[in-house]
């Protein structure tokens, strides 16, 4: 028998689980500012209940956040509320993981500087973002465009 390796993964996004308790959440705690009688409770919960489901809504529609297009010509594609971009390996200046203080801790981000109407743009993406660390995809993603 031969060894089987997996295929690595090409795409990244929020895991569909934490999007469902923020959405979830979100209906709860909006259900709870109708029944309260406290005005500023109401309003404050209110908020947080509308900040939960945006944050699932954002997180559905950015899905995947990002994503590596395979074929004759390989592109990255960073989903955003206005849609998918498309970047070609050239027009990656660089990519690179940078800790950011973050409530007392230090936070592993994916920082990549790309070239798009020829201007430079940073783009930021979390743990959050990606569904998992960002060191495993800036890995998989030098390992397959170097490739390439």
């Amino acid at each position: 028998m031969g060894k089987v390796t997996a295929e690595p993964q090409l795409c990244w996004s929020t895991p569909p689980a934490a999007l469902a308790v923020c959405g979830i959440g979100g209906l709860v705690m909006a259900v709870a500012a109708f029944v309260t009688d406290d005005a500023p409770g109401r309003l404050l919960i209110g908020l947080a209940a509308a900040g939960l489901l945006f944050l699932a809504f954002m997180g559905l529609r950015q899905r995947p956040r990002l994503a590596v297009e395979t074929g004759p010509q390989p592109k990255i594609v960073v989903r955003g509320l206005a849609g998918p971009r498309y970047y070609t390996p050239e027009q990656v200046l660089r990519a690179r993981i940078v800790n950011y203080r973050r409530l007392g801790r230090r936070m592993p981000m994916l920082e990549m500087d790309v070239r798009r109407d020829g201007a430079e743009r940073l783009i930021i993406f979390g743990r959050w973002d990606l569904g998992t660390r960002p060191e495993n995809v800036l890995d998989t993603l030098r390992a397959y465009l170097v490739n390439q």
